[in-house]
């Protein structure tokens, strides 16, 4: 089905991206101004993946760097769609679609802008279902689709274009390319076709996103539990309910890494540790839930979603968790974005508290 994003819809998306986010991508209020910004040109089309044909070539668009320093380091339009263009001359051929890598915090509006200010439909999917802090992270990397060429820009003017041997190659060096230029750029990359892309993306992203934004509005004004909404629509659980006492923060190598510690009733409390997004929450020492699944702290009464860098003490907050696409639990995924690549010694734990047996790549194939 084929729709179209205005203006309207922006603050609705932000919220839904920014609790999807699991507390990383950014954000949402920069790339909502963005978005804004270019839909005063014209309305966007959103496409549905079946509406893709086979043979266009499709971009991600994105922010890569820490969403701590985007607060202070606006993005201009110009610095948006600079890197798409650089990769249509790089490919030689004309950038047919436009596609958000994750459906967390700025990029999901930010791809708004470079389709808005483009003329290009976007499509109504992910690469992901939520966010991640690397940029090979995404659920096309399961599916052979190649990071590079990948673009990149700055606020300087600075552009350029890499070719690199696997996906883990371009994070690398793209992020050293990152730190040097302020720790954050705009990038495109992950072309791939309308076939590649209806095999591998999480389909109706943006469309959950706004009925995730607009149901925490709707409770709110209704006088029911915002949060409570929030959860059944994530078919998620309430992890804990309690106030920030505690967080730990620093940006290093281009990610926004710490952790926070809640206080809740007696002497009950839950620790999360995060880098860009939250990655373990454990309760009184018990692990609670792990990556791949989501876990995003809500503001306790209005259920507004609160990003790591916007983590506070004193702060009123509930943590909830929430299930992630199933191909993530592949034993080829788990790898990728498991506990044990960032450096946990521990299993996934999905948001129920089970733990996740990576079934392999080829049930992933069939998943999709």
């Amino acid at each position: 089905m084929t729709w179209t994003i205005t203006a309207e819809h922006i603050d609705g998306l932000a919220r839904g991206a920014a609790v999807l986010g699991t507390g990383g991508g950014g954000d949402p209020y920069i790339g909502a101004l963005l978005a804004r910004q270019a839909l005063a040109g014209g309305d966007v089309s959103v496409v549905g993946l079946d509406e893709v044909p086979d043979d266009a070539v499709v971009l991600f668009v994105a922010m890569m760097g820490a969403p701590t320093v985007m607060v202070e380091k606006l993005p201009s339009l110009d610095e948006v769609v600079e890197p798409v263009r650089a990769l249509g001359v790089h490919l030689g051929r004309p950038i047919t679609h436009i596609a958000c890598a994750e459906v967390g915090g700025v990029n999901s509006t930010i791809p708004i802008a470079a389709a808005a200010a483009l003329g290009l439909p976007l499509i109504d999917a992910d690469g992901m279902g939520r966010a991640f802090p690397e940029l090979q992270m995404v659920l096309p990397t399961l599916y052979g689709v190649t990071a590079s060429p990948l673009a990149f820009s700055d606020e300087k003017g600075n552009t350029g274009v890499l070719q690199t041997v696997d996906n883990a190659w371009t994070e690398r060096i793209a992020r050293v390319a990152c730190v040097e230029m302020g720790c954050s750029v705009m990038i495109s990359g992950f072309s791939m076709s309308g076939t590649q892309a209806r095999d591998s993306l999480v389909s109706g992203s943006l469309s959950r996103c706004i009925e995730i934004g607009q149901a925490i509005v709707g409770a709110r004004e209704e006088k029911t539990d915002p949060v409570a909404a929030a959860v059944a629509l994530l078919n998620g659980r309430e992890l804990f309910d309690g106030k920030v006492v505690d967080v730990q923060r620093a940006t290093t190598t281009g990610f926004a890494r710490g952790r926070a510690r809640i206080d809740g009733e007696g002497d009950s409390s839950i620790t999360l540790q995060f880098q860009n997004e939250h990655l373990v929450a454990e309760k009184d020492g018990q692990v609670l839930a792990t990556t791949p699944d989501l876990i995003l702290v809500l503001e306790g009464e209005s259920g507004e979603p609160i990003t790591t860098e916007a983590l506070r003490y004193g702060q009123r907050v509930r943590v909830i968790a929430a299930p992630a696409d199933e191909r993530w639990h592949s034993a080829e995924a788990l790898a990728m974005v498991g506990p044990g690549y960032f450096g946990y010694d521990m299993p996934a734990h999905r948001f129920d508290g089970t733990i996740s047996v990576g079934h392999g790549a080829e049930a992933a194939g069939e998943a999709a």
